[in-house]
């Protein structure tokens, strides 16, 4: 039999006469009417919730009558809300904020603080795309339980010239509604009222009527480690304290005056003149990778359940979208939502609010470049700080006057045995040429303060937010010089140049420092760490730790610090070069051993007299 062999030109044939026919098929299809078509799309929408829609390969066509019987089924008293409803949003705008309140829910749906933007030049959004929530859970007395979220309400917008209200209404009738009552003036902060009128009959009051307030924080700044773990919390004022909740936290509390949902910079705050009791709040952190460029920060949440009176819904609230800026919201008294800013705990906000705040505002009011307004305010701190670097350096002369005679009792006492008495002598030269090892260090635990009070101004400081300096775009976040191809674990992927300029500085400052804190240093003991070889360890490893922890912060920060760390040198230079005279100090020092030596202080009397006792027994023991 002959074999059959495929024929191309056969093939391509029958495909040609398959689309031929396909084509004739489709363009004789019957016309359908599209005044008919819009009519079928617009009946067949169902309400999601519909529990009578019928499933199989015919669409059950429903008639107007019978969808607002379905509604009516399911909303009851409200059901006229979603009947005679309408989509649409409505603006109130100030200077300083936009809001936008959708008819459905009465909610804010979009909220833009003006004159900011993200880090990537977008407009910045507290609220957009249905990231935050606002719902009142409450039941009926025909045993239903209905969402305010999923109902329409009535916008009426009058304009009061310094002011615009907005009343949203959700109507049973003319004479039963709640309300939301928006009034914005020219602030950020927004009154808001939630109110009922004869509902005493509708809303059942055994059913616990619940506040569900709920948002995901957009992403704002460039550094997303740091905007999300150091400085984005969950603030709540309860029983008159203001606390906080961790990253990923929850808790109930009672007597709730306001909560803040707070993005490094930026807060969205509910406020209620009635306090919230049993409020379930809680924080979840979203980003999972940093290394994935997330949109989201974290969500908040705030439940609690809102109490009648005489039967009717009677709160009056605030909202609150703007920035985290300590002066503005200080403007609020009473609330202390300032304390929200993030200035430190204990003294470091105090040194914060009383001294650096007015100083940088001072220096602010002179000068618009905010990288010389670092500069000048670190000149000022370190003109202030420069006596305790010079009480440091004459006690590291004295020290260093007296040392041999330290050297000479080590090597007249050695051994453990005389560990004791070595002791004594030591204390007892340290005492006659008046010079203590407390003086050496009490100045610089006087410095620490300082240090960890700038380590939470400047980052926290909005004003410095988008201002450039240099080869910084933004002060409030870490400068770039070179972006690496890929990541370092602690340090990122990329390069900024003042956090390694800062550690450069550090090194030569404890370089210098090196032979000062020698100086202060008692001869090493036996048994004893020596100290000598931890210190060089650390001229080493400080200036390292500077460069990798600092490398993904405020550039204002690293500013501070390298700058900060120059002067020092410079005075350590100058105090040590024209003001400290060594051969003077030794010849106070000589004074002073003539001297009678003054009456012992209690204290010293009964640490010499323990020291001495347990010489005795040492030698006892012996």
């Amino acid at each position: 039999m002959e074999e059959k062999k495929f024929d191309v030109n056969s093939f391509i044939g029958m495909i040609l006469i398959g689309g031929i026919l396909f084509w004739w098929m489709s363009s004789n299809q019957p016309e359908i009417d599209q005044n008919t078509k819009n009519t079928t799309e617009q009946v067949t929408e169902v309400p999601k919730n519909n529990t009578n829609s019928t499933t199989g390969t015919i669409p059950v066509i429903e008639s107007d009558s019978l969808k607002q019987a379905n509604l009516q089924n399911q909303l009851g008293a409200f059901a006229s809300s979603v009947i005679n409803g309408n989509e649409g949003t409505t603006t109130l705008e100030n200077e300083l904020l936009l809001l936008k309140i959708n008819n459905k829910g009465g909610q804010i749906t979009e909220a833009v603080i003006k004159g900011y933007e993200t880090h990537d030049s977008l407009p910045l959004h507290m609220i957009k795309d249905n990231n935050a929530s606002f719902n009142i859970n409450f039941g009926t007395t025909d045993n239903r339980i209905l969402n305010t979220k999923d109902l329409f309400f009535e916008p009426s917008l009058t304009n009061n010239g310094s002011s615009q209200v907005l009343s949203m209404k959700l109507k049973v009738s003319d004479t039963q509604f709640l309300e939301y009552r928006y009034e914005m003036t020219d602030d950020y902060m927004v009154n808001f009222a939630v109110r009922s009128q004869g509902l005493s009959t509708v809303i059942n009051s055994s059913n616990t009527i619940n506040l569900d307030w709920s948002l995901k924080g957009y992403r704002h700044e460039k550094s997303i480690s740091t905007e999300n773990t150091m400085y984005s919390y969950y603030y709540y004022k309860s029983d008159n304290e203001v606390d906080y909740l961790a990253s990923e936290d929850n808790d109930i509390v009672n007597d709730v005056d306001w909560v803040s949902y707070k993005q490094h910079f930026f807060s969205s705050i509910l406020v209620s003149d009635t306090p919230f009791n049993n409020a379930a709040i809680a924080s979840q952190d979203l980003v999972k990778d940093e290394a994935i460029d997330s949109v989201f920060t974290k969500k908040y949440s705030l439940k609690t359940p809102l109490e009648l009176t005489n039967g009717e819904l009677n709160y009056n609230m605030k909202w609150y979208y703007g920035p985290s800026d300590y002066k503005k919201l200080s403007n609020y008294e009473g609330t202390n939502l300032n304390e929200t800013a993030d200035l430190g705990w204990g003294i470091f906000g105090t040194i914060n609010r009383w001294i650096f705040i007015p100083i940088f505002g001072m220096l602010e009011g002179f000068m618009g470049n905010y990288g010389l307004i670092i500069i000048l305010m670190t000149i000022v701190v370190r003109i202030i700080m420069s006596p305790l670097v010079y009480k440091s350096y004459v006690s590291s002369a004295k020290m260093k006057v007296i040392r041999p005679e330290l050297n000479a009792l080590n090597e007249k006492y050695p051994g453990k045995e005389n560990a004791m008495k070595r002791q004594q002598e030591t204390m007892a030269v340290q005492r006659k040429a008046g010079v203590s090892m407390l003086s050496g260090c009490i100045p610089a635990l006087l410095q620490m303060p300082v240090f960890f009070a700038l380590f939470k101004f400047f980052p926290s400081n909005i004003a410095l937010r988008g201002k450039s300096f240099l080869w910084a775009n933004d002060l409030s976040s870490y400068d770039t010089v070179f972006n690496l191809p890929f990541k370092i674990p602690f340090y990122g992927d990329h390069v900024s140049l003042f956090p390694i300029l800062a550690s450069i500085a550090i090194f030569f400052y404890m370089k210098m420092n090196q032979s000062q804190q020698m100086n202060m240093q008692a001869p090493t003991q036996e048994g004893m760490p020596d100290m000598g070889k931890m210190m060089k360890y650390m001229i080493y490893f400080s200036p390292i730790m500077m460069l990798f922890f600092f490398n993904n912060y405020a550039s204002s920060l690293s500013l501070y610090y390298f700058v900060s760390n120059l002067l020092t040198i410079t005075i350590m230079l100058v105090i040590k070069n024209y003001v400290i005279d060594e051969a003077k100090i030794h010849a106070q020092i000589e004074e002073n051993k003539k001297r009678p030596e003054k009456k012992k202080s209690k204290f010293r009397q009964r640490l010499d007299d323990a020291m001495k006792q347990a010489q005795e027994q040492q030698t006892k023991r012996k």
